[in-house]
This record gives C-alpha cells, structure tokens and sequence, in this order.
C-alpha cells in the first residue's frame, strides 16, 4: 500500500531526499510510527492584534499565543485506517514550553474527490484544509495550504481566510548536521506574518506492536466530509 504522500506527489515523491521519502513513505500496513524529537528554536507571533486568531486556535489544539526560543519538542506521526476505511496520518506537535505545554492536532488524508491531501486540524476535524505538496530542489518537501471549510454537525461553509491564514511549510534533512529541520510561517491575507516556528529534530521508526496507535493522537471526532 502507497502512503497518501506517495499518491499525492506521484513521480514528484522520488525527487525527495531519501530521509524525507522514508518519513513520507510508509502506510498503516508498515506496522511503525515515526517519532520526531527536538528543539524550536524558534517561535513566534506577529503584533497584539494577531492574538484573537491565536486564541481561537487554542480551542482545538490549532494554534496557540505563546513564543519562545529553544522550545523542546515532540511531533508524532502514526498511519492508520480511519473509522470511514480512509489512509491516515497524525501529525501532533507537542511543544513543552517553561510554564506550559501546547500542541497542534491534525490528522491527514488523501482526498480521492480531490486527488489531494487534506488536512483535518484541531481535536475535533472542524476544520478541513487543502494541502498542495511539492519538492523543492533540494529534495525538501513543501507544503502550502488552501481553501478551508468548517464543519460541525449540519453545518457546512468555506471558511473565511480573514479569519483565518495560509500556512507555508518546509521539511527537510540537514546532511551536515545529521537532522531534519522544519519551517513554518502562516499568513493572514491582510495582517500578513501571524505566527510561525522553526527548528531541527530526530527521528525515530518504532514498531507499533499489539497496541497500536495510542489513543492520545487520534481526534475525537472524525469528519466524513472532505
């Protein structure tokens, strides 16, 4: 079985550095996660009136107001089957800051209505975003996201990007320094920089064995709609 990179990217996915084919390349049927540890060094938000969208975000484990430099840093990749027989891959990040701790939540799909990634983030998949992948020349993966649509119950809308940002997102392995890095910026289309982080980690591959995919990275709710 593919990975939902594999399928989204298509020959584009072996223009990736090996390490970051191998952290993009595996599926639910490979039976390991990929656990990433690390150091921010750096995070960031933009002025004062950024701060509603930021606190917004922490309702769901989408964002969060808070900076610092050399954060120390989790991210936890599982692939699994949705309870709907989708692909899926976790994407938490746990940043352990020195009063608090936070996290991102987001779990990914391939889209076949689509035939791209979507990205559900918070605890609950209200909202669902569109990712376009690409890989840079120098073998980096490169994301970008799109439109986004809000659901909860019977509602349904394209989401507001003035509400909202476009996230820009590079991944990708240092040779010199043995580690892979990533950079994040979101952009608001009218306050510009919002929030970002950047930093370095390690990645390791374990075996899930009898028990599976812990329960602490799946949403609590998945969404059917895309």
């Amino acid at each position: 079985m593919q990975s939902i990179y594999t399928r989204a990217l298509g020959k584009d996915f072996a223009k990736l550095h090996p390490k970051i084919q191998r952290r993009f390349g595996f599926s639910s049927k490979d039976g390991i996660a990929s656990i990433g540890t690390g150091v921010m060094e750096k995070v960031w938000y933009s002025k004062w009136y950024t701060l509603p969208f930021l606190y917004i975000g922490t309702w769901r484990n989408i964002l969060f107001p808070q900076r610092g430099g050399q954060i120390p840093f989790t991210i936890e990749n599982y692939a699994y089957k949705d309870s709907f027989g989708r692909e899926t891959v976790t994407w938490v990040r746990t940043y352990h800051f020195p009063n608090k701790t936070r996290r991102f939540d987001a779990t990914m799909i391939y889209s076949e209505q689509k035939g791209k990634i979507i990205d559900y983030l918070g605890t609950h998949q209200h909202l669902a975003v569109d990712i376009q992948m690409e890989p840079t020349p120098s073998g980096a993966m490169k994301l970008r996201s799109g439109a986004q649509y809000f659901y909860e119950g019977p509602i349904a809308f394209a989401f507001p990007m003035l509400l909202s940002g476009y996230a820009d997102v590079v991944e990708a392995y240092d040779e010199d320094t043995g580690k892979f890095r990533i950079d994040v910026t979101v952009r608001n289309p009218v306050f510009g920089p919002i929030f970002g982080y950047s930093g370095s980690f390690d990645v390791s591959y374990v075996p899930l064995g009898e028990k599976g995919i812990p329960e602490h990275v799946k949403p609590v709710r998945e969404e059917r709609r895309e």
